[in-house]
């Protein structure tokens, strides 16, 4: 009986972590770009994107990622940058718990990006 409560107690726990992202360094996300298995999105302000981005990203500032996730389609690759990778790491936390599972985040963000960039 002890062997049964504690099986189903593991399986609780597990159930109730969700699903996780993945942190991905700056050439990572390069090469996950190149290769086209994701779609880039810039959870930064309309000003900084302007600023410079990341050739093919669309910009889906934090603020409104939550109420815009439901036209997302959650069978699809999401790579999520940012300045530094802090608010990223949110946007992958708020779409992970919205049951999306293929989900990536650039650490390091556009401070470190060093290859091509789009104003």
């Amino acid at each position: 009986m002890k062997k049964i409560f504690t099986l189903f107690a593991v399986l609780l726990l597990a159930g109730c972590m969700g699903a996780a992202f993945e942190n991905v360094t700056v050439e990572k996300a390069k090469e996950m770009i190149d290769e086209e298995k994701v779609i880039i999105l810039d959870v930064r302000t309309p000003e900084e994107y302007n600023s410079g981005h990341i050739p093919g990203s669309e910009l889906v500032p934090l603020q409104v990622l939550e109420g815009m996730s439901e036209d997302l389609d959650k069978d699809k690759s999401y790579l999520l940058v940012c300045r530094s990778g802090n608010r990223s790491q949110q946007a992958a936390e708020i779409l992970t718990s919205k049951g999306f599972k293929n989900v990536y985040n650039m650490t390091g963000g556009m401070n470190e990006w060093t290859f091509e960039i789009e104003q």
